[in-house]
């Protein structure tokens, strides 16, 4: 992954954060809870403990925006508040905007946005 799309990709990322971010702190939700679940998706690491393909599932269903739009949906239906999605989905956006994408099992640094780590860069 390489140029316009690349860029277009970490834009959308941004973006995503960002209003998130906005609609967070909007709704006056507290950023003590915040900072104590920004970091929650990372725990999909673990995954990798029981091999690389195991390790991009687990990596993959907390870093697709999929789980926390169906959350949103369920909590507006039922009137709940959406701070745990926001955060998610701020998560999300900027592991995209730093070029941290969804995984292939083929290892931790092959991602759908181009290779990550140090011996990838150009």
């Amino acid at each position: 992954m390489t140029g316009a799309v690349r860029l277009w990709l970490r834009l959308e990322g941004l973006a995503a954060a960002l209003l998130a971010l906005m609609l967070f702190a909007r709704a006056g939700y507290s950023w003590i809870l915040f900072a104590g679940l920004i970091l929650l998706p990372d725990i999909s690491f673990a995954g990798y403990l029981a091999g690389r393909r195991i390790g991009a599932v687990a990596y993959n269903a907390l870093h697709s925006y999929v789980g926390p739009l169906v959350l949103s949906g369920g909590l507006l239906a039922s009137g709940r508040p959406l701070a745990v999605p926001l955060v998610w989905i701020a998560h999300i956006g900027v592991d995209r905007l730093l070029g941290y994408g969804l995984k292939y099992p083929s290892g931790f640094a092959n991602t759908h946005l181009g290779p990550i780590g140090k011996q990838n860069r150009s």
